[in-house]
């Protein structure tokens, strides 16, 4: 396999800390600049829902240049609104910096996909791809617990800093040894939506859309709870996002597997409504740490156990748009991840208490189980049209 492939990973997990790591100190963000907590978590709905629109708008309007530079470029640019963070003075020129992130980190995140998948023979392409998912995934693990750390001992803003360097260590070491790459045709951004015609297909993505709307509701503001519910002290709740990080990571694994063991449909259903029900009982969890620390474990891999399944689903049922279906996948989960952290706010915001938010998620899980079954059920149109064919 190529070994560029391992430099496509390191930016992966340099840009990837970027959206994750602000959960986990919203309340120094929020002290800082003098703001609610809930107002602060915004940064993490507008950063969801503008990577969730960058994607797939920038990809076409950028579709001519050549795939290093824009790759670079998007970098460089990167690079400077986590320089912004780092200065700002307010919260509004914050909000600003995230939204420019948030552009710059879904070109850089698709790209290095789209440049790890051309690079590599045909039979290594599935690693390439697992290899930059494994960078983005280790910015979950490591990333939050780190944050937190630095956080504690140099301040917030000293994060954001860190991460600007990474990505400068990036852009030096993609001028070095990426190559130049030619152009390839992009599906018009008209064609990606009117795939999504089909009741199916379009039931699925929702059902990634309510998920992780039903997860970020808590996972959003999880320090908040943590802090009303245990009092704890920055290191541990360091070690309960890093408890989190593994396990979604593993979640990963637990799909794959069960999905081989159920079924691809089963494995979908059982995901869902497991997922649901531990949303449902974690408030009940506060009377005992370690319960909620177990509890802990099977949440943080049910949230990711959906995505290896949903994608084998997805390529099933639009065979023919399944890199399209890919795509617009993670745009849903942007916009879920959007929902579910604005959502969550609000809530916050009118209760004063992070507790029950996590029932208010598990409404968006049983949404999710609905569109899962309404998308399970029958044949898709792109199914019908090659039976018909046959």
């Amino acid at each position: 396999m190529n070994w560029r492939v391992y430099i496509l990973s390191i930016t992966a997990f340099a840009v990837g800390l970027v959206e994750l790591i602000v959960g986990g100190i919203l309340p120094s963000i929020a002290e800082d600049l003098n703001v609610s907590i809930a107002t602060a978590g915004q940064l993490i709905t507008v950063f969801a829902f503008i990577y969730a629109l960058s994607a797939p708008i920038l990809l076409s309007l950028t579709a001519k240049i050549e795939r290093k530079q824009l790759f670079i470029i998007a970098l460089v640019i990167f690079a400077l609104s986590n320089l912004m963070m780092y200065v700002s003075p307010t919260f509004t020129i914050v909000m600003i910096a995230r939204i420019v992130s948030a552009m710059s980190t879904a070109l850089v995140i698709v790209l290095s996909l789209t440049i790890a998948a051309k690079i590599v023979e045909p039979r290594y392409r599935a690693k390439a791809l697992s290899y930059v998912f494994i960078g983005v995934s280790s910015a979950l693990v490591i990333g939050v617990p780190l944050g937190i750390f630095i956080t504690e001992s140099f301040g917030w803003r000293s994060v954001f800093l860190g991460i600007a360097v990474l990505s400068v260590l990036s852009i030096i070491l993609n001028i070095i040894f990426l190559e130049r790459m030619p152009v390839a045709e992009i599906l018009p951004l008209k064609a990606q939506i009117k795939s999504l015609a089909d009741v199916k297909i379009l039931s699925a993505q929702f059902t990634t859309l309510f998920m992780l709307a039903g997860h970020y509701m808590l996972y959003a503001y999880l320090t908040a709870f943590l802090v009303e519910a245990f009092d704890m002290s920055a290191s541990w709740i360091s070690a309960c996002y890093l408890l989190f990080g593994v396990s979604s990571v593993s979640g990963n694994a637990l799909g794959s597997w069960l999905n081989g063991k159920l079924g691809t449909k089963k494995t979908i259903l059982f995901v869902v409504s497991a997922f649901a029900i531990v949303l449902l009982l974690i408030p009940f969890t506060i009377v005992s740490l370690p319960l909620f620390l177990i509890i802990t474990v099977f949440w943080g891999a049910l949230s990711w156990a959906l995505t290896p399944p949903l994608q084998a689903y997805l390529i099933q049922i639009a065979p023919k748009t399944s890199d399209v279906q890919q795509s617009l996948n993670t745009a849903a989960l942007q916009i879920g991840i959007s929902i579910g952290s604005a959502v969550g706010g609000v809530v916050f915001a009118f209760t004063s208490s992070a507790i029950y938010l996590s029932i208010f998620g598990a409404i968006f899980a049983l949404a999710a189980l609905g569109c899962a079954a309404i998308s399970l059920k029958g044949s898709s149109s792109a199914q019908v049209a090659e039976q018909h064919s046959n």
